[in-house]
């Protein structure tokens, strides 16, 4: 299985290349509105927050990946020059349908260079 990079406050990282490379490579998650069994939500994921990531042949965001605890909710993928081959956030909305009483969500970005990067786990209460 490969390695699993986790997101750490990069307030607390010392060196600036440090912080370059972590946030450019994890994804932060964004919940617009609020979440009510069986209706629609949509779920935003960024890849970095401060720093933008490359989009060069052979050093992109290949994918991103939504999680409820252990199930796959939906997965985007990419492919070089998506993002015109400039610096930039790799994005994603994924519009999903809570079913039970909480969401407990974590995204997964793919880096060609640098491999897996999990965000920060995101819970959502969901109104019956």
């Amino acid at each position: 299985m490969p390695k699993v990079n986790v997101y750490e406050n990069i307030d607390n990282v010392e060196r600036e290349a440090k912080k370059d490379l972590i946030d450019r490579h994890s994804p932060f998650i964004t919940v617009e509105g609020e979440a009510k069994k069986g209706e629609t939500l949509k779920v935003t994921v960024t890849m970095g927050n401060e720093y933008t990531h490359p989009d060069d042949f052979d050093h992109y965001i290949e994918s991103i990946t939504l999680f409820n605890g252990e199930t796959k909710l939906a997965m985007a993928t990419f492919v070089p020059g998506t993002l015109g081959n400039e610096k930039s956030h790799a994005e994603v909305t994924f519009t999903i349908r809570p079913m039970g009483k909480k969401l407990n969500l974590v995204a997964h970005g793919y880096c060609t260079k640098h491999g897996i990067w999990e965000s920060t786990k995101v819970t959502v209460e969901v109104a019956q």
